[in-house]
């Protein structure tokens, strides 16, 4: 065979060759390389060292008195009240000061109707017994000319059959009886009106006792149209669960809260703990609470008091809180005031020597909490017991020890090794 008819002159064949050759080299080379990575090297890995582990949560709210004289509505009142004026909140108050009046146009209107219908019921009664009086003395003058006429009748008989005539005798007979039976209707028809006049009487002696009701009522509301300060101090309003207080127009329930006269000397924060930070909490806890207006300057509290249940703070917005009360160690009169908005750090944990590791450090594994554990080149696998956890971290309490190099990608995973060989 000639050198035209092979398709190529003999040295560029050898250099086809040699080429080719190479390149296979450099494949195998690489696929090497990438499966010799693979081991170990390419999977970031976490040194656990004991430490301590501090979880904490931050909470907003503000300062309340422990101790305080209540200011409510009054408890005798007949029903709700509009206040008319209130003072300001945080007003200074001697004692005796009005610090909350009502509006008195409704126990006014009540007190009016009260008394009109009174003089109804004693105008309707006094018509009722002289109708009554009436109809006695005209039934009893019936009754009285019945009896007449029947002893007229019985003094005069016509039964003797030889002097007067059978229509005599049965007419005399029939007048006899007729003027009974005039009796008898007159005397059962004053026992019938005796019983309605009496029914009438109670009937209206009990919208008599209904006005006297009204008339009660309404001079118990204007006896209760203002609350007087019980001693000096500062008026904080009562606040409801959307921050807003009592203001004028708005109705009073008897025995509502409307404010307090605060003791300055013993202060507590209450705080807002939003509900999916709440894990831990519990009663005792350490916490420092913050000052708006005094930044910088810390007070030492504990908690004393949690809700039970989570509530949302503001109107239209889902997002719930779990209330709690927050005891200071010490108070400054001089800087702490009812109602100052606070910041507060809750200690939830603090553990020393603890094994707090990153999140992606642990794997699931047919429901068992597992770390990868490096061991030369390869890693493998160890079931973990989990104490507790924050947002990037968990406290391992079994399973690690002092200088495990933990795998923070899971070196099993399928999807991944192909990728990498890919």
């Amino acid at each position: 065979m000639t050198a035209t008819e092979s398709g190529a002159p003999a040295p560029r064949r050898r250099l086809l060759a040699t080429g080719a050759a190479l390149a296979a080299v450099v494949i195998v080379a690489v696929t090497a390389l990438a499966f010799r990575g693979h081991a170990s090297t390419d999977i970031p890995t976490f040194r656990a060292e004991p430490g301590n582990f501090l979880r904490r949560v931050t909470a907003e709210g503000n300062l309340k008195a422990v101790k305080a004289t209540p200011i409510s509505a009054p408890t005798d009142a007949p029903g709700p009240m509009k206040i008319a004026w209130i003072a300001d909140d945080g007003t200074l108050v001697t004692s005796g000061d009005v610090v909350v009046r009502f509006d008195p146009t409704d126990f006014d209107q009540l007190l009016l109707t009260g008394n009109e219908d009174r003089a109804t019921a004693g105008n309707s009664l006094s018509k009722s017994n002289a109708q009554a009086q009436t109809t006695r003395v005209n039934l009893q003058r019936d009754a009285g000319q019945a009896q007449s006429e029947l002893e007229s009748a019985q003094r005069f008989r016509f039964d003797d059959a030889e002097v007067f005539s059978r229509y005599q005798r049965v007419e005399a007979d029939v007048d006899q009886r007729l003027a009974g039976e005039k009796k008898e209707y007159a005397q059962n028809v004053l026992g019938v009106r005796e019983r309605l006049a009496k029914t009438e009487k109670d009937l209206l002696g009990i919208e008599d006792k209904k006005a006297g009701l009204k008339i009660k009522q309404a001079e118990q509301g204007l006896r209760a149209l203002e609350i007087r300060a019980p001693h000096a101090g500062i008026l904080v309003l009562q606040r409801d669960w959307r921050g807003e207080g009592p203001r004028v127009g708005t109705s009073a329930w008897p025995g509502m809260a409307l404010g307090e006269i605060p003791d300055l000397d013993s202060m507590k924060a209450e705080v807002f703990v939003l509900e999916a930070d709440a894990a831990g909490l519990a009663m005792g806890q350490k916490a420092t609470v913050t000052i708006e207006s005094l930044p910088g300057v810390t007070f030492p509290a504990k908690v004393t008091q949690i809700d039970k249940l989570a509530r949302p703070r503001m109107r239209g917005v889902p997002v719930q809180y779990f209330g709690v009360t927050l005891s200071l160690d010490r108070t400054n009169p001089k800087v702490m005031k009812p109602g100052s908005r606070v910041r507060a750090l809750i200690e939830l944990e603090n553990r020393a020597n603890a094994f707090a590791i990153p999140r992606q450090a642990v794997f699931d594994k047919d429901g068992k909490k597992v770390v990868y554990r490096k061991r030369g080149t390869t890693f493998e696998p160890a079931v973990v017991t989990i104490a507790s956890s924050s947002a990037g971290r968990v406290v391992i309490t079994k399973g690690v020890a002092k200088g495990d190099e933990l795998a923070l990608l899971d070196p099993t995973d399928a999807s991944r090794t192909g990728k990498s060989r890919g």
